[in-house]
């Protein structure tokens, strides 16, 4: 195995990115892509926009102007919640061009979560449409500052988002490598979501790495990124990896949720080159969709997101169309830390291996390394250099910092183990890790083998408490068509995981579900889930 690596060694010693002192991705990135190449392809199904990287320029840098004209300015912060609308990309290039911060959130927000953000951030404005105004207005009429109200839509009270593109353009300036540049607000296992701030090179500069190595994007590629613009992976995938390569953003902003069949049509039909999705999207695909229709001719690259995408299903969907799905693997906190890479062999389940820029091991509570296949703590070096691909700091939370930044380590908090040939697996986060009578059993391993029953269109493992073993293991399972719930049934899922796996990981509680709860992305809240196992309400 060590021999079929020698091009990821050689990549891994020769690869560093050097921070620049001062930096501007608009202007030192996007600006200097062939102007008349494609950067942004946006459809409802309906309606088909294409922009150019010379249109978003032009665009971006009047907004920048008319955002300078009302008093927003370099560190101002700038909390915006649009759907994936063109002008999502448009109002991240202007703020970027001013030097303000960005804070990306998801339309699903409520007007507590908007409030709560206005007060830990300082924000100056909010950009939004008029779905999303009430719950804004809401927020800032309980809050005690003046936030200035940008709307795309014309609403009395607020400033029209159109008319701040009647003034002079503004193409920017270079900031300081190392000054703020985003927040993005990010769920912790206890608490309230922290701030997670990011510099002007840790995400812009840094996901050059996700770009090239792990989505392997080329200039002229059409590269589709199934994610919501408020979270963090729509930087990683939507925005600066794809447009660190010059490659072209697609994007579908449908109402609702997306199926199976939808995605699959609209690959083929927008001549997608790379597609990037969570794992659940993968999973009822290949439940859902004949295989024979899982051909396309365009599509050259899968990758898989947000937690791994197991070997069944990998092995399945290689089978169908040729190609495998690639996992990666990162945080908000991270650019692509770890991956399946296109240039070392497959092994169809695994993380994979650390990007070009880390130096990432698996180390006890006290940062020593473990040996192979022992648990422990899923860390990246950072003494004696830090990797540009990490985050600053938790704003403000001095109790966060000490827990993930110990010695020569970043702490991730996930849980995983690396085998004898260097890969990673990951086990789950250190808060989804079940401890049934001393045994540590993670969740993705379970869901592994659940999905391999015929029945089994979907599940979600968690842990449930247990007067006896402390926690039991407890399966969510979304059943295909062909099958109805019955203690039977589920007598042998059970009897099939302990073939699977080993047998004391087996789910001692099955519940049968409609659906599982999911973000818009499609990833599943399994937190919400083992909160309302052990009689809590998810916050």
């Amino acid at each position: 195995m060590r021999k079929k690596l020698v091009k990821y060694y050689r990549i891994l010693k020769n690869f560093k990115l050097n921070a620049p002192e001062e930096f501007s991705f608009p202007l030192d990135v996007f600006d200097r892509w062939d102007t008349n190449r494609e950067a942004l392809i946006w459809t409802d199904g309906e309606e088909l926009k294409k922009f150019t990287f010379r249109d978003l320029t032009v665009l971006s840098s009047k907004l920048a102007g008319g955002l300078k004209s009302i008093g927003i300015s370099k560190s101002d912060k700038v909390l915006v919640i649009l759907p994936n609308r063109p002008e999502w990309w448009i109002t991240i290039l202007a703020l970027m061009r001013i030097n303000a911060i960005s804070i990306p959130a998801t339309t699903l927000l409520t007007a507590k979560d908007i409030l709560y953000r206005l007060k830990a951030a300082d924000i100056k404005a909010v950009i939004t449409d008029r779905e999303n105004s009430l719950k804004v207005e809401e927020a800032v009429n309980n809050y005690d500052r003046e936030v200035l109200l940008i709307n795309l839509d014309r609403i009395p009270g607020w400033k029209s988002y159109d008319d701040l593109f009647n003034f002079d353009p503004f193409l920017g300036n270079r900031g300081k490598s190392f000054d703020p540049a985003f927040i993005f607000f990010t769920s912790g296992t206890t608490g309230l979501p922290k701030m997670v701030l990011h510099t002007q090179i840790s995400y812009p500069f840094g996901h050059f790495i996700t770009g090239k190595f792990w989505l392997d994007l080329k200039p002229g590629d059409i590269h589709w990124n199934l994610s919501d613009t408020g979270w963090a992976k729509a930087a990683w995938s939507s925005f600066f990896g794809p447009w660190n390569m010059g490659a072209t953003v697609f994007t579908y902003q449908r109402k609702g949720k997306f199926s199976p069949a939808t995605i699959v049509e609209a690959l083929k039909k927008f001549k997608i080159n790379t597609f990037c999705a969570p794992p659940t999207v993968y999973r009822m695909a290949v439940k859902e969709i004949p295989l024979e229709e899982l051909k396309f001719k365009t599509v050259r690259h899968f990758v898989a997101a947000g937690e791994p995408l197991n070997s069944e299903v990998i092995n399945i969907w290689k089978d169908a169309t040729g190609e495998y799905i690639y996992n990666g693997y990162g945080q908000t906190e991270t650019v692509n830390t770890l991956a399946m890479f296109r240039f070392i062999p497959m092994k169809a389940g695994a993380t994979g291996l650390p990007a070009p820029g880390f130096h990432i091991d698996i180390v006890d509570d006290e940062g020593n390394p473990l040996p192979p296949n022992t648990e422990g703590n899923i860390a990246i070096k950072i003494n004696p250099e830090r990797p540009i691909g990490l985050f600053q700091e938790y704003i403000g939370d001095t109790l966060e910092m000490a827990a993930a930044f110990k010695g020569d380590w970043y702490y991730t908090r996930d849980r995983g183990y690396k085998d004898e040939d260097g890969y990673f697996w990951f086990v789950g986060r250190e808060d989804d890790v079940i401890i049934s009578a001393g045994y540590r059993i993670g969740p993705f391993e379970v869901e592994s083998a659940l999905i391999k029953h015929p029945a089994v269109k979907e599940a979600a493992v968690v842990a449930s408490p247990d007067e006896i073993r402390g926690e039991i293991v407890k399966a969510f399972i979304v059943l295909t068509e062909e099958y109805s719930p019955s203690e039977e049934l589920i007598r042998e899922i059970q009897e099939f995981v302990k073939k699977e796996t080993a047998p004391y990981k087996y789910p001692r509680k099955i519940e049968f579900v409609d659906e599982l709860p999911k973000t818009i992305s499609g990833k599943i809240k399994r937190k919400e889930l083992k909160l309302k196992e052990f009689g809590k309400s998810p916050k």
